[in-house]
This record gives structure tokens, C-alpha cells and sequence, in this order.
């Protein structure tokens, strides 16, 4: 929820008053309040669910590599204090841009170096409580269930868990069209590891080449029915998180699709 000047208490209410009980960590670096906003979310029955950890610890630049790494860490023990589904990040990319694509990015070599960073960040902290994880990508592993469950064997660390978000991997007309099977074959493979989820939706364009664009939730063509089915499975605290929308108004029409999906399929939020 988007507020002029945020508090503990403003922030619980909104949250509350718009039927929203799961939210990302509300602070940055100023940790002040901190204490504050866990006692406005306990008071309140919220779930501070996730938090961002969004950098580049496999940059070619090595003190932008250690940066990043410092800071998973940092990030991952607030995670860890807050109880957390997850503390997440990307893997990184082996180009200039953080979140971009490399010709390198698919190497055995970038497998090997995102499996050795992502222990250096879990055995610096050993998370009980939380765990990391990491955001699915279309340009740089893991960007399947496959290779999700291939790093999650080669991590084999009990604090390093699964974030699910389908649509970061919806790259073709033919997975856009056959996401349903996506969804259910990334639940079959990975579920018991998922921590927390992100809710968006993605549209199909008819301009060559291939456009596809993120839109609200209810406004592309994600299975949310199966997304929901299956997320129902899980254990009730598993979180789903709606992300990167410019307002208050389209945050509350995407919730009032997904609710709406979910009473259809007869699942209550």
C-alpha cells in the first residue's frame, strides 16, 4: 500500500483495511522502527513474509560481487530476525546489467559460482527461522523447475529454500500458452521446499518478434486457477505477494481477481 508519510501504525491499518494479511519487510536501512512495525504486524495478524535482498553477487566486478554478497548477508539476518517466509534475491548476472541477460549466464561456471555464493551467504548466517531463496529469471539459472531443483540439491543447505514467481519464466508463446502444466510440474517438483510466491500476469502481444509484457493480475492469461489449486497444497502460511503495481487502486483490482479466482475454485484467502 502506497502512503504519504508511513508509520507502524498507518501501515498496519492499510494493510488491514484492504484485506491484505502478508506483506515484504516495511524498512530498509533506518532499522529504528523496526520493533514497531513487528508489533503493529503481530497486533494486526500479518505476516511479514519476504525480504528483498535485490543485487549482484555474481558480478564479473569483484567488489561489486563482495558488495552484493555483504549485503545478501545483511538482508538474510534481518530475515532471519523478523522470522521471514524468505529472504530473496536473483542469482545475479554475469553482464553489466544485475538483472540482464549475458551470453555467460548459462555456463557450468555461472552454475558452480551462483551454488558457491549462495552458500557463503547461508553459512555466514545459518538461518533457523527464514531462509534464502532465489527469484526465478528468464536469463540466468534457475529459470526452471529443473535447473531450480538442480541448485537446490548442489546448494544442499537446509536454510537455502524456493520462491516461486511463474511469470519471470512465461519467455515463449509456447510456455504463455502452456503455463498451466508450468505451474503444476514447478508445485509437483519443488512444493514442499516453496517459502513464498509473487502474484502478476502476463499478456502475449501479436507484434514480431515475441512481446510479452507483465500486466495486472487479471489482465493476461496466468493460470491462476491452477497457481491458487496448487499454492493450496502448501502449508496456509505460504505466502503470495502482489508486486510491482503503481497504485493503491491497481493492488486492490488485482486482489479482488485472485480473491475472486480462489472462491470460484472454492479456496478461501
Amino acid at each position: 500500500m502506497f502512503l504519504d508519510q508511513k508509520n507502524p501504525d498507518n501501515w498496519a491499518k492499510a494493510l488491514r483495511e484492504a484485506g491484505f494479511r502478508a506483506t515484504t519487510c516495511p524498512v530498509d536501512d533506518d532499522l529504528s522502527a523496526l520493533d514497531d512495525y513487528l508489533k503493529a504486524a503481530s497486533d494486526n495478524d500479518i505476516l511479514i513474509s519476504e525480504v528483498g535482498a535485490w543485487s549482484n553477487p555474481i558480478s564479473r566486478d569483484e567488489r561489486t560481487r563482495r558488495e552484493a554478497i555483504a549485503y545478501c548477508i545483511q538482508r538474510l539476518e534481518l530475515a532471519e530476525r523478523i522470522g521471514a517466509q524468505a529472504c530473496v534475491n536473483i542469482a545475479g548476472s554475469r553482464g553489466e546489467q544485475w538483472d540482464g541477460p549475458d551470453p555467460d549466464n548459462f555456463s557450468d561456471e555461472t552454475f558452480d559460482l551462483i551454488v558457491e555464493t549462495t552458500r557463503e551467504i547461508i553459512d555466514a548466517v545459518k538461518p533457523e527461522r527464514t531462509v534464502f531463496a532465489l527469484e526465478m529469471m528468464p536469463w540466468v539459472f534457475p529459470d526452471s523447475a529443473d535447473t531450480y531443483l538442480a541448485l537446490h540439491k548442489a546448494i544442499d543447505r537446509q536454510g537455502f529454500g524456493v520462491h516461486f514467481d511463474p511469470v519471470n519464466i512465461i519467455s515463449s508463446p509456447r510456455a504463455y500458452y502452456n503455463n498451466g502444466a508450468i505451474i503444476r510440474d514447478f508445485f509437483a517438483k519443488l512444493g514442499p521446499h516453496i517459502r513464498n510466491c509473487h502474484a502478476k500476469d502476463i499478456l502475449l502481444g501479436g507484434k514480431l518478434t515475441v512481446h510479452l509484457d507483465e500486466v495486472v493480475p487479471g489482465r493476461g492469461l496466468l493460470d491462476y486457477r491452477t497457481f491458487l489449486a496448487e499454492l493450496n497444497k502448501l502449508h496456509p502460511d505460504t505466502t503470495l505477494i502482489i508486486e510491482h503495481l503503481s497504485t493503491n487502486e491497481q493492488y486492490l483490482e488485482a486482489a479482488q481477481y485472485i480473491r475472486r479466482t480462489a472462491k470460484d475454485i472454492g479456496i478461501e484467502l
